[in-house]
C-alpha cells in the first residue's frame, strides 16, 4: 500500500508542469478543468481516497495515509488551486460517506468513484432559505437550491445538506452533467477554473438508502473543523508555486544579487517553511485523531491560520518585487494570486483564531503529533 501512494503521488509530481500549463488555458476560458481530472481519473486519483477493500489506496488512513493525501493536495495546489479545491472536496465527499454511510451507500459510492464519478461537496444555502427534503413516496423529495457549488454542471455526484426539523441531514444525489445549473450574477475573481455556481435541487428524489448518517452528522467535531488541514494543504501548494514563480523570475531578471530582492526571497521561504511544518502536523492530528476533539480542532485551525498568513505575505512580498509585471493578466503570478486570495477566504477566520487560542489557555502548548499509526 505505501508502494502504491508513493508511486501515485510521484506520478502526479511528474505531472505538475502539464498540469500548471491547463491551468492557465482554463482560467483564461474559465472551464472546468476537464483535460486535467481526466489525466487524473487515468492515474486513480479519484478511487484513492477510498480504503483498500473498496478498491482505494486509503489516502488519510494511518499515519503514511495522511502523509500521503498531504503531498497530493499540496502537489495539486502546486499545479492548479481549482483542481485542489475539487479535488479536496471528492476526499471530503467520500471520506464522510465511508464515515457515515450505511453499507449500501459506501458500495455504491465506492463503485461510483472506482468508475471515475467526481464526487462533489454542496452544503452552503442560498440567502433566500435553506435546501429542504419531505417524504416522498419510498424516499424523500427535495426543494430549494445550493450555492458557492464547484463543479456545478459537471460533477455527477454530490454530498448536500438538507434541513429538517430535526436538524441537518446530508444525502447523496446523482445530477445529469449541464443541468441544473442556476445564472448567476455572480462572478468571482479567482478560482475560475473551479465553475462555482448554484445548483437548482427542486425535485430530485432521493431514496431512502442514500442518507448519510443521522441528522447533525455533518457538523459533529471533530471532523467538521479538523478537515479544514486538507483545505489548508492545497493552499500550501498554490504557496510552493509563488515562491518558486518567484524564485525563476528574479533570477530571469539578474536580480538575484540584488540585497532587498534577497531579503524578500529570504522572508518567503520563512513563510512557506512555517506553513510547510504546520501543516505536516495538521495532516497527522486531523487524520489519526488520537487526541480530544477540542485539542485537534484547535491545533488544525491555528494551522488553517499560520498557512492563510503566510499566503498573505508571500503575496505581499512577491508582488513587491515582481512589480506591475505581477498585475499582467495572463502572468502566472496574477492567475495565482487571484486564485490564492479567493481561495483563502473560509468561515470566520477571528473567532477560529480566538477560539484556538481560549483552548490553550488551559490546555499544554502544541507539539508533536504521534505518527506511530501506521
Amino acid at each position: 500500500m505505501l508502494c502504491e501512494r508513493t508511486a501515485l503521488c510521484e506520478a502526479v509530481g511528474a505531472m505538475v508542469p502539464v498540469l500548471q500549463q491547463q491551468a492557465a488555458a482554463d482560467d483564461a476560458a474559465g472551464d472546468f478543468p476537464g483535460d486535467s481530472f481526466h489525466r487524473l481519473r487515468q492515474l486513480g486519483l479519484l478511487r484513492a481516497p477510498l480504503p483498500e477493500t473498496l478498491g482505494g489506496l486509503g489516502l488519510g488512513d494511518g499515519a503514511t495515509g495522511a502523509a500521503a493525501l498531504l503531498r497530493l493536495l499540496a502537489l495539486l495546489g502546486e499545479a492548479s488551486l481549482p483542481v485542489a479545491r475539487l479535488y479536496e472536496a471528492h476526499v471530503n465527499a467520500l471520506q464522510l460517506i465511508c464515515r457515515y454511510g450505511n453499507e449500501s451507500l459506501i458500495r455504491r459510492c465506492a463503485a461510483d468513484a472506482v468508475a471515475g464519478a467526481l464526487f462533489a461537496l454542496w452544503v452552503t444555502d442560498p440567502p433566500e432559505g435553506a435546501l429542504t427534503m419531505h417524504s416522498e413516496g419510498d424516499g424523500y423529495g427535495l426543494v430549494g437550491a445550493k450555492a458557492f457549488c464547484s463543479g456545478a454542471g459537471t460533477a455527477t455526484r454530490a454530498l448536500v445538506t438538507a434541513a429538517t426539523p430535526g436538524g441537518t441531514q446530508m444525502l447523496i444525489i446523482s445530477v445529469d452533467p449541464g443541468t441544473r445549473v442556476l445564472p448567476s450574477p455572480i462572478k468571482l475573481s479567482g478560482m475560475r477554473a473551479a465553475t462555482t455556481g448554484s445548483m437548482d435541487l427542486t425535485g430530485i428524489h432521493v431514496p431512502a438508502d442514500a442518507l448519510l448518517g443521522e441528522t447533525g452528522d455533518y457538523l459533529r467535531e471533530p471532523v467538521f473543523s479538523a478537515g479544514a488541514w486538507r483545505s489548508a494543504a492545497a493552499a500550501l501548494g498554490g504557496l510552493k508555486a509563488l515562491v518558486a514563480l518567484h524564485r525563476d523570475e528574479i533570477r530571469r531578471r539578474g536580480r538575484a544579487q540584488d540585497p532587498h530582492q534577497q531579503a524578500r526571497f529570504g522572508a518567503l521561504l520563512i513563510a512557506y517553511e512555517t506553513a510547510r511544518l504546520w501543516m505536516d502536523q495538521a495532516a497527522l492530528r486531523g487524520c489519526l485523531e488520537d487526541d480530544s476533539a477540542a485539542a485537534i480542532v484547535a491545533y488544525v485551525n491555528l494551522a488553517r491560520l499560520a498557512v492563510e498568513s503566510a499566503c498573505l505575505d508571500a503575496m505581499r512580498l512577491s508582488q513587491r518585487s515582481l512589480g506591475l509585471g505581477a498585475f499582467i493578466a495572463g502572468h502566472p503570478a496574477e492567475r495565482i494570486c487571484r486564485d490564492l486570495a479567493t481561495y483563502l477566504r473560509q468561515p470566520a477566520p477571528d473567532e477560529t483564531l480566538v477560539k484556538a487560542a481560549s483552548h490553550y489557555f488551559h490546555a499544554p502548548l502544541p507539539g508533536p503529533a504521534s505518527a506511530t499509526a501506521a
